[in-house]
């Protein structure tokens, strides 16, 4: 078998879905090119466009279909014959189009600039990239649903600092994951509503060539902006641009997957501790292996990949900002370069995170009578508050109160460390006179240690998720299978 010897992209080759890696391939973005130099020719025709003589229409329809006949049928190697002569990417594919069109090869790119195709084309593959995340997320936040309710009173440690605190519930926990990837949902749908085509703007901007074309008409002009637009179905339209539009927008737009990076991160890493904790265990297969030399492990590996990836996506968000800063004037080039390695990457990132995201949440593993047992062991301490209050309101002094748990806490926490098996804090405190009044029964009874967690759960899944799931159904069950 001969070996490649160009090396694979490991998002494309191991971690983004087919068709995200459809979607940034070559084949898809110059078909888009082709098909933004129809609807330009078209939307010329449709308007009247007419050539030098000022009576015989410029474009025929004959010539639109010979373009739409041949959107796919690209030739790559003749692209590359001529971009080896001409240094020119856009011209380059104009006469690769032209080769196979000759009867239409004076009206492709009429009156355009490079930036109609390239920039028109790249916000239309971003509002495809965010809605294939939008349908990801859909996804993610049914299974986080589905996991919440299950488990909403199960009573687990909390932790701050990664320290015992009061208890929660496991599901009161993964609301708190789900909460961070609705924010991002609601962020990318803000950015899909929000998201403007370049449109037909000319060399910078002024829309010079085309008022030449129709010869002074502007109204023509501003029809031929709305038109274009519509066919590649955009409503809105940077009202003003220089050559490009502005990059800024690619900004916010990698700010928003970088901010899906930092829920995704955070959600990774969670995970990793409780397993390490053995609470919670992500998916393992039957025969997946966990480390080559310690037969036994079962190491977190998705989550463990998931945050590799989510810290990527998250650095790449500079990259955009940097080059939102630095463009001059109407632009330069040094944008080309760099957009061309992130864009692309940012989303594939952001696709393979969410894939292993649905992934992980569909086959979590709680490990029940491992996090009874931890509660069992620290719930005394969660106890002492409440006993302090109820042995205060018998007439205890406070203070007293409290030194006596505090001595009898840090000496059971000694021995716990020191190997004991069982947390005797209450045995001790029921033994103090500071608290002979106290019904420690009646007290722990009535104790909601884990508060309104529960019912934070349905509350938070019924008001902010279910609206959200009930408006996508049809997205719910997407498959989110992992390769690698």
């Amino acid at each position: 078998m001969e070996i490649s010897q160009v090396p694979d992209n490991p998002l494309v080759q191991r971690y983004a879905s087919k068709e995200m890696a459809s979607l940034w391939a070559p084949l898809n973005r110059y078909s888009i090119w082709r098909k933004l130099w129809v609807a330009l020719a078209q939307s010329e025709l449709e308007l009247g466009l007419l050539s030098e003589d000022g009576k015989t229409p410029r474009i025929k329809q004959s010539q639109i279909q010979q373009l739409e006949a041949n959107i796919h049928n690209i030739d790559f190697a003749n692209v590359e014959t001529h971009e080896q002569r001409l240094r020119h990417d856009v011209m380059a594919h104009i006469h690769a189009y032209g080769d196979i069109c000759p009867e239409a090869r004076d009206i492709i790119h009429l009156g355009a600039t490079s930036c109609f195709v390239t920039d028109n084309t790249e916000l239309i593959l971003m509002r495809d990239g965010l809605q294939l995340l939008q349908k990801s997320l859909i996804s993610l936040l049914d299974a986080f649903a589905r996991f919440a309710r299950k488990y909403a009173s199960i009573e687990t440690l909390g932790f701050t600092h990664f320290q015992p605190a009061q208890l929660t519930t496991v599901g009161k926990r993964a609301c708190l994951w789900a909460q961070d990837f609705l924010m991002d949902y609601h962020e990318i749908s803000h950015r899909l509503e929000n998201l403007r085509f370049r449109g037909v703007k000319g060399t910078t901007g002024t829309q010079a060539s085309f008022l030449a074309l129709f010869k002074g008409n502007h109204q023509k002009v501003r029809e031929l902006d709305k038109m274009v637009s519509a066919k590649m179905g955009f409503t809105k339209i940077f009202p003003v641009t220089g050559q490009t539009y502005p990059r800024k927008a690619d900004s916010q737009i990698l700010e928003t997957l970088s901010g899906l990076g930092q829920s995704s991160h955070k959600y990774g890493t969670d995970i990793r501790l409780l397993s390490h904790r053995q609470e919670i265990d992500e998916p393992f297969e039957k025969e997946q292996v966990g480390s080559s030399a310690m037969a036994y492990k079962r190491n977190p590996m998705r989550c463990e990949r998931m945050c590799g990836l989510a810290r990527f996506l998250i650095q790449l968000s500079g990259n955009t900002a940097d080059t939102a800063a630095v463009q001059w004037l109407e632009r330069t080039l040094d944008d080309s370069v760099n957009r061309r390695l992130v864009i692309p990457q940012a989303f594939l990132s952001a696709d393979a995170i969410l894939r292993l995201a649905i992934n992980v949440t569909r086959g979590l593993v709680v490990n029940e009578e491992v996090i009874r047992s931890e509660v069992n062991r620290t719930l005394p301490f969660m106890a002492t508050e409440n006993l302090l209050m109820a042995a205060v309101g018998l007439g205890g002094d406070r203070q007293n109160l409290h030194e006596v748990i505090r001595t009898h806490s840090h000496a059971v926490m000694a021995d716990l460390k020191s190997g004991a098996r069982k947390n005797d804090l209450l045995d001790r405190l029921q033994k103090e006179p500071e608290f002979a009044k106290v019904n420690f029964e009646k007290v722990l009874a009535e104790g909601r240690f884990s508060g309104r967690a529960a019912e934070q759960v349905e509350e938070f899944l019924s008001e902010e998720v279910d609206p959200v799931l009930n408006k996508h159904k049809e997205w719910t069950n997407q498959a989110a299978v992992i390769r690698f």
